[in-house]
């Protein structure tokens, strides 16, 4: 019987998102996306597109997502916004970060992009744009996707910073104890394949066409350049999510070591209180600011 609620309420919620999408003014971007999509069909096999296409996407988002903190360091009035105003980034760090990056990148996640196509040739994955899903079905499983990242994340990050394994792992991602974007992925090659997990864990469970994978790499991507972004920029279309973590929260963990495990929403540390200290660092704060002004 519950079961038979559940459907119907998802089927009705499902309509109702089909008619107010109905409403909508036609999408522009729609056809000369299609055309691309198409022509990349025509052009490349099912292995270019899923391991080099794969490739292609997460180098070209990872740095352009990366560039607006890049420069915002050259910008004087973006000084402001910066968290931790006393630790500004170096062209030392930034090389290493950069040398360190290009070897993950490389030597560890292109093995396993190559695997993409593997995966979708196993699992019957769809390529064509004629079973492409629709942008809000489409929305709602990298949504699924991240809070099965976000709760894989949480207790394997906790893991990670256990006084045993801490300085064996972790302690490369906490060389810069103020982030910046590039430093996202930024890990110990151990890391990379641990916390990274969670990110494949949904595509496993959710994927339904090839277009999630690179959809949710872009949400991915997103999220984790801004919370290691360092800066705390106003109007951040991000932070109207709910339980947003956003960059002061996770800049918070990288200047104080503890707490503040999530990668993407605040629930967990808020259930298990890991973010007691991050909590009690911002009112500090705000009694400070309000003392100043």
């Amino acid at each position: 019987m519950a079961t038979n609620e559940s459907v119907s309420i998802f089927s009705s919620a499902s309509l109702a998102v089909e008619y107010v999408d109905s409403l909508l003014p036609e999408n522009p971007l729609q056809e000369p996306f299609k055309n691309a999509w198409n022509y990349m069909l025509n052009n490349y096999t099912k292995f270019q597109i899923a391991t080099w296409g794969s490739l292609i996407v997460h180098e070209a988002l990872y740095f352009s997502f990366c560039l607006p903190g890049f420069l915002f360091q050259f910008i004087p009035y973006m000084k402001k916004y910066k968290i931790q105003k006393d630790k500004p980034e170096t062209w030392e760090n930034q090389w290493k970060c950069f040398k360190v990056l290009l070897f993950n990148h490389f030597c560890i996640q292109l093995p396993l992009i190559c695997g993409t196509y593997y995966f979708t040739e196993y699992f019957n994955i769809p390529y064509d744009w004629e079973r492409m899903p629709r942008w809000y079905f489409l929305l709602a499983r990298c949504f699924g996707c991240a809070v099965i990242e976000d709760t894989w994340h949480y207790f394997l990050h906790r893991l990670l910073h256990h006084k045993r394994i801490y300085k064996y792992i972790h302690k490369v991602h906490h060389e810069f104890q103020a982030p910046f974007g590039m430093e996202a992925e930024y890990a110990h090659p151990l890391e990379t394949l641990i916390l990274g997990t969670g990110f494949f864990i949904g595509i496993v469970l959710l994927c339904d066409h090839v277009i999630l994978l690179w959809a949710w790499v872009t949400i991915r991507l997103l999220e984790t350049i801004d919370v290691h972004s360092g800066y705390d920029i106003p109007l951040n279309p991000l932070n109207l999510i709910p339980f947003y973590a956003g960059s002061r929260h996770h800049d918070f963990h990288h200047m104080n070591f503890i707490g503040n495990y999530a990668s993407t929403f605040t629930w967990w540390d808020r259930l298990f209180g890991t973010d007691a200290q991050y909590h009690a660092y911002n009112e500090k704060r705000k009694k400070f600011e309000k003392k100043t002004e």
